[in-house]
Order: C-alpha cells, then structure tokens, then sequence
C-alpha cells in the first residue's frame, strides 16, 4: 500500500489527511484517513519535522502498516551529503527504518543532495525534488 500524507494549520490546530492507494497507477484512493490535533511547534526552516511528524505519527496509529508499504511526505527525506535529514527521514527512524518513505518537496533546499531527484510533471518548467530512504530514488523519480 502507498500512503501519501499532508497537514494544514490553521491557528493552533493541525489536521492530517492520508491518502490510500493499491499501486503507483491507481485511479482511485483505497481510503482516506484524517485527524485533528493540536499543533505542537510552530513553522522552522530547515527542522520542518517538529511540527509535522507529531502529526504524521499520530495518524499513523490508525493505519496498519505492512512489509512493503511506502509512506509519501510533503517534504524532503535528506537534505544534504553531510547526513542532515528532513521529516522523511526522522520519520524513517520514528518507523525503525520498517517502511520506505519518499518525500517529495515543492521548494528547493539550498545545499548539495546527491539523493535528490529533480522530477518535470507534464510540460512544467518546476520541479519537484523528490529524495527517499529504504527504496531506490532513481526508481521512484521515473514513477
């Protein structure tokens, strides 16, 4: 199973969505997860983890993770050579390194990753950086 989640803050409240799917070429989601919770930290650059992984965990306990499955974050995995890692990758420890985690992150990061993918959807002249941990990159950039 691949479980792609986000949150979004509003004020001192957080709410997480996971989004369910059987394979990588599914059409429709298997389920929807949700949860409210308190928001915990507020926004920091470069330790975005502290705000969204009590949030990704939390979640979590409602979902029944199998050998195999992937979890999707809205974020980066690693963000530099010199091992500093983002919210997949505390989140990869939090899980004992049990499931592959793919972070795929809208906004560049301002060191040198030689695990970062930079990945062009359709015809946009954007990006998104994907990186990933327990799981090949390269692979999971040409999904």
């Amino acid at each position: 199973m691949i479980y792609a989640f986000d949150s979004y803050y509003s004020g001192d409240q957080a709410k997480t969505v996971c989004v369910a799917f059987s394979s990588w070429d599914s059409e429709v989601e298997t389920e929807i997860f949700t949860e409210r919770t308190a928001a915990t930290a507020d926004y920091e650059s470069g330790a975005f983890y502290k705000r969204e992984l009590p949030c990704i965990l939390s979640l979590l306990k409602k979902i029944d993770l199998k050998e195999g499955d992937v979890i999707i974050v809205d974020g980066y995995v690693t963000l530099d050579n010199e091992g500093k890692i983002g919210l997949g990758g505390h989140l990869f420890k939090a899980l004992e390194g049990k499931v592959a985690i793919i972070g795929i992150a809208k906004n560049g990061f301002n060191s040198v990753d030689d695990q970062r993918r930079s990945v062009y959807r359709g015809e946009s002249q954007t990006p998104l950086f994907v990186t990933a941990i327990g799981t090949d990159v390269d692979e999971i950039a040409l999904k």
